[in-house]
Parts: C-alpha cells; structure tokens; sequence
C-alpha cells in the first residue's frame, strides 16, 4: 500500500543552520510514541531532525495496512518516505529491506517491541555528545558533504587575515 498521508511541518527561524548541524531520523510507530512496527509491515513512521542538543518534530507519514505477503513492492513507498534520514529505528526488518534502505543512506536500527522514541532520541543525543557509533559519524558526514554550495556561501561571506 502507498503512501496515504503525510504531515509535514516547516520551522523558519534559522532552519538553515539547525539543519547544517543536523540528522534525521525515523520511527516505525502506530501510536508516536513507541517503536512497534516491523519495518515492511508498518503503517505510520515519525520523523525528527536532532542534534547533539535540539529535536524537532518534523513528519508523519502513514499507509494503508500492508499485506504480509512478502511483495517487496511496498517497500519502495516507505523508502521514499524516509529520503533524507539517517536512520530508521524498527522491532525488525528483512534483509532485502536492509539493502535497499542502506542503497539510499539510511540505517536501520532494530529495537527491543516497545521501545519508546523519547527514551531512543535520548540515548541518541546522548551518542551525539560522546562521539558518535560509526555508522552515526558515516550518516553525519553524508549529511554534511550533500551541500554542494557550501563553499560558494564561505567565498560570498569574505575572508578575515
């Protein structure tokens, strides 16, 4: 089933440098509150961008209840779903979902059925001010080396000698 709704909200205050300093991560959740969904099976992903400090609510996406019936073809609403995430964090994910969310950058994490997304993004936060889990660093870097415009916005800016 594809993609039946998605909420998405726009912060303005200098969302472009919250968002220079930034990762974004998804959840597998039917209540927003708990990771509780397999992820080929779920029906609703939130979204949050956070840094080692901040969090914000950024997504909701949800879909029409799948079929088990291992049709990988609904996959591919879901990864497009999550374009732009670092991570999405589920109670378990096949291997072939694995590959493809890992073609497009993403991790998948899995987690203990009812884990609960704010205790998650804790411990991610937490992650981020220790220093980073390889696969945190990699993400981190990816996401930092897509502006292909950076340098064009440091020569525009001056140099100081």
């Amino acid at each position: 089933m594809g993609l039946q709704r998605r909420l998405q909200l726009v912060y303005r205050d200098n969302e472009d440098l919250w968002m220079q300093t930034a990762i974004k991560v998804a959840f597998a959740t039917s209540d927003m509150k708990h990771v509780d969904q397999h992820f080929g099976a779920a029906r609703s992903f939130a979204v949050y961008v956070l840094n080692r400090d901040q969090l914000r609510f950024v997504e909701a996406s949800a879909f029409g209840r799948p079929d088990m019936d291992g049709n990988e073809d609904k996959l591919a609403a879901k990864i497009a779903a999550l374009a732009g995430c670092a991570a999405v964090y589920s109670q378990a994910v096949g291997a072939s979902a694995i590959g493809q969310l890992k073609a497009k950058g993403i991790q998948p994490v899995k987690v203990s059925p009812g884990a609960v997304i704010s205790d998650l993004i804790v411990s991610l936060q937490e992650e981020l001010r220790q220093g980073p889990s390889r696969w945190l660093a990699k993400a981190i870097a990816d996401a930092q080396s897509t502006d292909v415009g950076r340098f064009d916005a440091m020569e525009a800016a001056g140099w100081l000698e």
